[in-house]
């Protein structure tokens, strides 16, 4: 008889850790925004390779979200989570004492690899662990804390500039924090990797890999400590029923039956990227300038848009298992697409002075941070089938990634050539399709098990036959 208590802190201090690789993840991304100016004077970079130092790591997260998803399935989510923590630590410790610029490419590209693994492998293991009932609000975390990240980013990023000339008596640290401060900034990132890595010798297998492995005395052990003994005795028997009929090959994917959640799982993550959000995160301080704000106050206001990333994510942690995925993203994605047409006309209208560009922007964050970027991770982690939700996620993260790439090299070009007003606009385009994806082809998931999503797959599939 076994003495394993329920224990709701043990949950959420699991589902916390597995969620610092969120935010390693954003701020790995977002810290890089402040060192390119740095780097390109100090290494005398032209333009090719300036471009080079600030995309080497999105080559990085291609191939990492690329093999994380058959690493996890087979090899487990925990050592697939340790790997890009000592990814993450590799990398932040190399660009602080790095000797050529060549070494600070290669230790660039070793945070992206980190970063693309991290970014499929943590929301997975979250949405394995987490019971249905509080599944979205788990994994909701997850964006949280990559919104933190950024923002932790933007204000040790600006505190070390602002401190880059204060005196230290060690030549190292002179050197360090002073002349050559983006090591410090790209430096930062050791902590965090650090806590996150030895965090994760204290948390336990995902239980559903683990019952897919054969190995179900400890997964009942851990559905027990995290939802009580009728609750892992029902999961139990439903991972089983569905491992008895599925197979381990992405082929599975594309069946018939699962149609739909490849499509949603293709679609919504590239669209919650190509709606201009990372436009707005990372090329901000220029569109700010071109609304008419001075440097100064346009990063002021980039520090804003980062702060109300963060806040507005509470919103979904505390509704998305009480409201549902389906409205978040309703009202979220309509009002994204309205603030980017007003932004758009705004510009268009030469109405560039007083706050009204910067309210929009902080709307289109506002509903962006309660929909698509935490419900996205939400989605993707309950539609797959449990045999294969590795490789089905990495595939969906790819998705991201790849819109992700193409956003950041056209956004500069569109703000030049298109100008801002039109960028915009084409940016609520891309936006709109998500709404009719919500309304046609994502069910209402919540409180339901992964085994219950699975099996609705098949339900739908054969009442429609």
């Amino acid at each position: 008889m076994t003495t394993t208590k329920q224990s709701s802190t043990y949950l959420y201090l699991v589902c916390l850790v597995a969620a610092l690789g969120g935010f390693l993840f954003g701020f790995d991304t977002a810290v890089i925004s402040g060192t390119v100016s740095l780097v390109k004077k100090d290494f005398n970079l032209d333009v090719v390779n300036e471009g080079w130092f600030v995309s080497c790591a999105l080559l990085g997260c291609i191939i990492g979200v690329s093999i994380s998803g058959k690493l996890s399935d087979k090899y487990g989510r925990k050592l697939i989570m340790i790997l890009s923590a000592v990814l993450f630590l590799a990398s932040a410790i190399g660009c602080t004492f790095v000797s050529s610029f060549s070494q600070l490419i290669i230790f660039r590209l070793i945070g992206g690899l980190g970063i693309g693994v991290a970014s499929m492998v943590s929301p997975l293991y979250i949405s394995e662990f987490s019971p249905s009932r509080y599944r979205g609000m788990m994994v909701s975390l997850y964006q949280l804390a990559l919104t933190i990240g950024i923002v932790i980013s933007y204000f040790s990023n600006a505190y070390l500039a602002a401190h880059a000339g204060d005196a230290f008596s060690s030549a190292g640290m002179q050197k360090m924090f002073g002349t050559e401060v983006w090591r410090a900034m790209l430096g930062l990132g050791i902590f965090p990797s650090g806590i996150f890595l030895l965090s994760l010798f204290l948390v336990p297998e995902s239980p559903r890999w683990l019952l897919l492995h054969g190995q179900e005395a400890k997964a009942k052990d851990i559905l027990i400590k995290v939802d009580g003994a009728e609750a892992a005795k029902r999961e139990i028997a439903a991972v089983k029923e569905t491992k008895n009929t599925e197979t381990t090959g992405l082929k599975e994917l594309f069946k018939p039956v699962y149609r739909r959640a490849l499509w949603i799982g293709l679609l919504l993550p590239f669209l919650s990227q190509v709606c201009g959000i990372n436009a707005v995160i990372y090329y901000g301080p220029k569109i700010l300038e071109q609304a008419g704000f001075t440097l100064n106050s346009a990063l002021g206001g980039q520090v804003t848009i980062g702060l109300v990333n963060v806040v507005f994510t509470f919103v979904a942690i505390f509704t998305v298992d009480k409201w549902g995925r389906r409205p978040l993203l309703f009202v979220g994605i309509g009002g994204a697409v309205f603030a980017l047409l007003v932004i758009g006309i705004l510009f268009a209208a030469g109405v560039t002075t007083g706050p009204w560009i910067l309210i929009f922007i902080l709307l289109f964050i506002s509903c962006f941070a309660f929909s698509f970027g935490p419900v996205c991770w939400v989605v993707i982690g309950e539609i797959f089938p449990n045999a294969i939700r590795g490789k089905a996620m990495a595939l969906a993260t790819l998705s991201l990634w790849v819109a992700n790439f193409l956003v950041g090299q056209l956004t500069p070009l569109m703000l030049e050539d298109l100008g801002s007003s039109v960028t915009f606009w084409l940016f609520a385009i891309c936006c709109s399709p998500a709404l009719w994806i919500t309304w046609k082809l994502i069910p209402e998931t919540k409180g339901r098990s992964l085994e219950n999503i699975d099996n609705y797959w098949k339900e739908t599939y054969n009442a429609a036959q």
